[in-house]
């Protein structure tokens, strides 16, 4: 029974569930810091109300002058080691604070530069907490004193913890898609090497043995006068080049300097006689002397597949027009423009994916194969310069100038 290969349908769905787990990501996140805010606004109300329960006890401290004052002192003001706090009068003079790092080197210039830094931070915090300085007797209020404070460390560290963690998961997830990419566009290569080394040892054989029968039908005057044991022969020197294609797959092919215009008429003068008649395929060049550094069996094998998918999209007729240009920066251009019934928009940034086609049969293989030869072994670009539907698509080819 034969295996199911791989369709479309199987990569949009892995990609839908890419995006599936990246929300399912972002929910989590989001319900992390939404929980963790609410938290972290009822300790800051808790510390408010130590900070307001702080200044009450200063205020009456101040105020009063009973028993009570050393129990005030040493279970509210004292107890009070972890929030940091200011207290001050109208002109900003410093009376009293705690829980402020200050060194017990420090001069006293020092310490004020650092104790009043300290009120400005904690100025734009929080609004102050008031301390109504009354006569013991008469009750009549004469002065106001400030509170001022900020988080504590704690409730500074649980403020940042989830975005520290989403950073660190950031970073880890990242790492994570760079070593599944780079795992799975290594295995991948592995596929591509093994099965196109495969593939040409597979044709060796067969092709020893045609090119020993063509030497036969030479020796037959009937036939070698018909002309056929000619063509035979150009389709079998074809399938060695094919061979030799095959072959090149997962070596680093040695570019050499060639003539572009050259090399596309030779492609076309092999594919002009096997497309309808009703096919033409136009060559245009600002010079036929233009060069680029090409390895020609596989750059031919690019040029080839374009062309016979703009076949498979014209149908029996239409028009194909392979344009060669010179580009800025050293570049040689070419295109391939069809007139075929053209690509939707949403289908083009799929085209050289593999797995990709348009056609009832076929593997999607032949675009992800010329996008790897021109990219990775050309180190040029390959592109859908444009397309527009019933009416043609142009392929844009980039290379180095020689």
């Amino acid at each position: 029974m034969k295996a199911a290969l791989p369709s479309m349908e199987f990569y949009q769905d892995n990609t839908n569930l890419k995006w599936i787990i990246l929300a399912v990501s972002v929910i989590i996140s989001v319900a992390s810091i939404y929980f963790t805010d609410i938290l972290v606004g009822k300790l800051k109300e808790r510390e408010r109300d130590q900070v307001k329960l702080f200044a009450r006890a200063l205020e009456y401290t101040i105020n009063e002058t009973d028993n009570d004052i050393l129990f005030i002192t040493e279970e509210i003001i004292n107890k009070n080691n972890s929030i940091p706090t200011i207290n001050t009068d109208s002109s900003d003079s410093i009376f009293y604070y705690s829980n402020i790092d200050i060194g017990s080197t420090w001069s006293d210039r020092r310490k004020y530069s650092h104790l009043h830094a300290e009120l400005v931070d904690m100025k734009k915090t929080y609004p102050p907490i008031e301390i109504l300085l009354k006569d013991p007797k008469t009750q009549e209020v004469f002065g106001k004193q400030y509170v001022y404070y900020k988080n504590s460390f704690l409730l500074t560290q649980l403020t940042a913890y989830p975005y520290i963690q989403l950073f660190v998961l950031a970073i880890f997830g990242f790492i994570s898609y760079l070593a599944f990419n780079y795992s799975r566009t290594a295995e991948q290569n592995r596929v591509w090497v093994g099965l196109a080394k495969e593939t040409a040892h597979q044709l060796g054989t067969p092709l020893s043995s045609l090119m020993a029968w063509i030497e036969v039908l030479r020796d037959d005057p009937e036939i070698r006068n018909k002309g056929v044991v000619d063509e035979l022969d150009k389709d079998i020197r074809k399938l060695l080049v094919v061979t030799e294609r095959f072959s090149s797959i997962g070596s680093n092919p040695t570019l050499k300097n060639e003539n572009i215009y050259q090399l596309v008429n030779r492609v076309v003068s092999y594919l002009q006689p096997r497309v309808s008649s009703k096919i033409n395929i136009e060559v245009y060049a600002l010079s036929e002397t233009i060069q680029a550094k090409v390895h020609p069996p596989l750059f031919e094998w690019v040029l080839e597949n374009l062309c016979k998918n703009a076949v498979d999209a014209m149908g029996s007729s239409g028009t194909i027009a392979i344009k060669i240009l010179r580009g800025n920066d050293n570049k040689v251009l070419i295109d391939i423009s069809d007139t075929g019934k053209g690509i939707p928009k949403p289908m083009i940034a799929n085209v050289f994916k593999a797995g990709f086609t348009t056609k009832k049969r076929g593997w999607g293989l032949g675009l992800t194969l010329a996008k790897r030869i021109i990219e990775l072994y050309h180190e040029g670009k390959i592109f859908v310069k444009n397309s527009e539907e019933n009416i043609g698509t142009t392929f844009r080819i980039e290379l180095m100038s020689a």
